[in-house]
């Protein structure tokens, strides 16, 4: 094949695999229990378009994030949505978290939240929506580390809740 051919070929690729291309959507969320700090600790990482796409269809459709003049709410919205879509049980007791934070990386907006006061786990499930209702094919991973255990989970909107039993 000529050097021109693989040229050709190279340039029309995109548009012949347009349709097979695929997009992924997902966010991953650590969840570690601190026994020593009675201290359930997560971090979720989020992509974020994605965080700032559904903050913008619920509260705001100006936010912009990673920005400059980044608005002063955002830490509210931020810790509203996160509140809508993720519960913490544990020992079948929902328990509330305080958001502690946020920052960013690259593309990717790191949350910061924990539940204080918990003794012992013996029982955990956690529920995460974050993105379902925007991206049907959305995967939110769960990655524990409790009572000495780690796991994962896949989370998906038809099933969006994970358990573990200790």
């Amino acid at each position: 094949m000529t050097a021109l051919k693989v040229f050709v070929l190279l340039l029309a690729m995109p548009f012949l695999t347009n349709d097979l291309a695929h997009e992924y959507y997902v966010s991953v969320t650590q969840v570690e229990y601190v026994k020593e700090e009675q201290t359930i600790q997560c971090i979720s990482r989020l992509f974020i378009d994605d965080i700032e796409k559904a903050l913008r269809e619920r509260y705001d459709e100006s936010i912009v994030l990673a920005g400059a003049s980044e608005a002063e709410e955002i830490d509210l919205y931020v810790e509203r949505y996160l509140r809508s879509k993720i519960e913490l049980i544990v020992n079948d007791n929902t328990l509330p978290f305080k958001f502690v934070g946020r920052k960013y990386e690259d593309d990717i907006m790191l949350c910061f939240f924990e539940v204080e006061n918990v003794q012992e786990i013996s029982k955990f499930e956690i529920i995460n929506r974050l993105f379902f209702d925007i991206y049907p094919q959305q995967q939110n991973i769960i990655k524990t580390k409790i009572n000495d255990t780690s796991n994962s989970l896949i989370l998906i909107s038809e099933n969006d809740k994970g358990l573990l039993k200790f």
